[in-house]
Parts: C-alpha cells; sequence; structure tokens
C-alpha cells in the first residue's frame, strides 16, 4: 500500500445534499430556510445584524496597544561613565550631567570600557556593565524604584486597603 492508495472508510464520507430542486424529496423548495423572512429570500451578508451597527464597525480602530505598567528606563553606557569622571555616580549625578532626562528610571549598559574604580548607584544594570564595573574595582548599588512605576498592586491585596 502506498500513499496515494489510501483512502477513507467506505460510507465515511457522505456527499452534500443538493437542495433547492423542486418539491419533492426533503430539501425542495424553501431548501431548509424555513418559511419567509429576510434569511429566507436573497442573501444576507455576512455579520449584517438587521440594520444595527455591525460589531466590526463598533470595535475602536486604534493601532496596538499601549501598555499602562511599561517601565521606561534611560540608558547610559560605560563609555558615558568612563567620561563623567567621578568618583560616585548617581541618578541625580547623570541629571546634572544631562546624560539623563530629569525623570525616570536609570539602568546602566555594557558598551564601551572602564578603567578606573567607580561606584555606581542606578535602578537597572544588565550583567555585562555590572562584570565590567566590578572587573575594574568599582562597585554596584540596586536603587529600588520609586513608588508608582510598574503594575500597582493586585486587587484586594493588603495595599490598597490602606
Amino acid at each position: 500500500m502506498r500513499i496515494h492508495e489510501l483512502q477513507p472508510p467506505a460510507g465515511s464520507r457522505r456527499g452534500r445534499r443538493r437542495v433547492g430542486r423542486g418539491t419533492a424529496g426533503k430539501g425542495g423548495k424553501t431548501a431548509g430556510r424555513g418559511t419567509k423572512g429576510q434569511n429566507a429570500r436573497g442573501q444576507v451578508k455576512p455579520g449584517f445584524e438587521g440594520g444595527q451597527l455591525p460589531l466590526t464597525q463598533r470595535v475602536p480602530k486604534l493601532k496596538g496597544f499601549k501598555n499602562p505598567f511599561r517601565v521606561e528606563y534611560a540608558v547610559v553606557n560605560l563609555d558615558a561613565l568612563q567620561a563623567l569622571e567621578a568618583d560616585e555616580v548617581t541618578p541625580d549625578t547623570l541629571r546634572a550631567k544631562g546624560l539623563v532626562h530629569k525623570h525616570g528610571l536609570v539602568k546602566v549598559l555594557g558598551r564601551g570600557e572602564l578603567t578606573r574604580s567607580v561606584r555606581v548607584k542606578a535602578h537597572r544594570f544588565s550583567r555585562s556593565a555590572e562584570q565590567a564595573i566590578t572587573d575594574a574595582g568599582g562597585s554596584v548599588e540596586l536603587i529600588p524604584p520609586p513608588f508608582g512605576h510598574g503594575r500597582p498592586p493586585a486587587k484586594g491585596n493588603a495595599l490598597t486597603n490602606r
């Protein structure tokens, strides 16, 4: 037996019923549409809701989805820290130098080289940046994000019942 010889068992596949072939027999005259009414006559467009504004038109047509809980980070690379020439780097010193925006969280990424020891305080670090800072003799400190960033506590949580 080969693949092209395969067939379903006899009687398992039934042909479709041909309706609308006169008054004799099943499926004649009204041909399963019932009597009278809109659906018994012409063809109704798919999605037609009897004159009511269809669902496809009621749904807002926005392009994409904006996550209200997204946390955005201002990015600083190692080469910027090298050029900064400060022993301790915090988000405030970065803001004072104009390297990050006045609001938001700071993330340190690993592009560039760091040749001197620096104490860096930020909200996030990439693995390569953390490794490079500690290899250069510096230290890394994570700052907890201020309240108001990220997803709010779940409904019924202890934090919401204050």
